[in-house]
């Protein structure tokens, strides 16, 4: 039994254009209208109305002019609109992920900007000479050598001043550490 495009059909793969755009204008508003019911995007839609008549074109070879063509759209178009649909969907989890991801990227900035004042504070509370030796050491990673020769002492009062210096700043983050958010006790 043939379909009542049938005729479209045998023409369209024949090369016939206005065959083709025959059934383009038979179908386009109705195969138009179930995509935006899937994809509830106009312009979406629109694509995918391209799409799919691009499609009917290209494999109008393959079509069975025994078959209703309309089937054939049909199926196509569901396709394309789940396949734009999951599409939508990962993208979506995708964008929340990374929120996520942002949101503890900019509340462990603030976690670390907290610390990083604490030590800052720690610091301030150490002698002179101990802040310089934190300094040339820890902050510029210079050899006991390197500071020592810098400060015009042995390497070996640079090691027991830095020793010193980092047991104080040990003790200053415990006793403080509540007061930096999200961290407990650190040290």
């Amino acid at each position: 039994m043939k379909s009542p495009d049938s005729k479209l059909v045998v023409k369209m793969r024949a090369g016939d254009v206005s065959a083709f755009d025959s059934l383009y204008w038979r179908y386009y508003q109705v195969v138009y209208r179930n995509i935006l019911k899937l994809t509830k995007d106009p312009l979406v839609s629109e694509d995918i109305l391209q799409e799919v008549f691009i499609r009917l074109w290209e494999k109008r070879q393959d079509i069975n002019y025994e078959q209703p063509v309309v089937n054939w759209i049909f199926v196509i178009s569901f396709n394309l609109s789940i396949d734009y649909t999951r599409k939508k969907l990962r993208e979506q989890e995708l964008h929340r992920k990374l929120l996520a991801e942002s949101d503890a990227l900019l509340q462990n900035a603030s976690v670390y900007e907290e610390y990083y004042q604490l030590l800052k504070r720690g610091i301030d509370q150490l002698s002179p000479q101990k802040q310089k030796i934190v300094k040339l050491c820890k902050l510029e990673g210079k050899t006991y050598e390197e500071a020592a020769k810098e400060l015009q002492i042995s390497r070996h009062t640079v090691k027991e001043y830095l020793s010193a210096a980092m047991a104080s700043l040990g003790e200053y983050v415990r006793q403080h550490a509540n007061k930096v958010s999200g961290m407990g006790c650190v040290v």
